[in-house]
């Protein structure tokens, strides 16, 4: 059985994709090419799954307050087209499937201003206790809020680029 959270949840969004989180190409994340590192597009879909983690209730007071933590199992990043520096980011997130301690996501950014796909972030992310570092069941308001996106998302056309396996296609 999951465990309640002692604290207040934020307000939970459910659109489908979620829009929810955006961001700044910082001047340290730019490369001797002139456009964002592709360190740094691992750094930024970092920060679009903690929007989506915040936002099931499991952001840093859930770390803080030592209740859980939730640690990356895998991510594959395609990258489209340049960002450069002081481009603005705007993220969206699919839930492409969930199960009692691990989520499926799928992150798109986009440049903000011109409106383009720049990369896409593919990625698993598991609940791990605080204390025993190991994985264990959402708790109940995450477990609930994570239906409820499910919910909205579970119709969505799957992306065209997740699932993909990498390899050289041979002639």
């Amino acid at each position: 059985m999951s465990v309640i959270l002692p604290y207040e949840m934020p307000a939970l969004v459910t659109t489908a994709p979620l829009d929810i989180h955006r961001g700044t190409v910082l001047p340290e994340w730019v490369d001797w090419n002139g456009h964002m590192n592709v360190a740094f597009y691992v750094a930024a879909f970092d920060q679009a799954s903690g929007a989506f983690m915040r936002n099931m209730g499991l952001g840093r007071r859930y770390v803080d307050g030592k209740h859980g933590m939730t640690f990356v199992l895998e991510t594959h990043v395609t990258y489209d087209r340049e960002m450069k520096g002081g481009a603005p980011m705007r993220f969206t997130t699919r839930l492409l499937d969930r199960d009692a301690k691990r989520v499926h996501l799928f992150h798109e950014m986009y440049h903000e201003g011109e409106g383009y796909l720049a990369a896409t972030n593919e990625t698993i992310v598991m609940n791990i206790d605080f204390a025993s570092r190991r994985s264990a069941a959402w708790p109940r308001q995450a477990e609930e809020r994570l239906e409820a996106v499910w919910t909205a998302h579970q119709h969505l056309p799957r992306p065209a680029k997740s699932g993909r396996v990498m390899g050289l296609k041979k002639k």
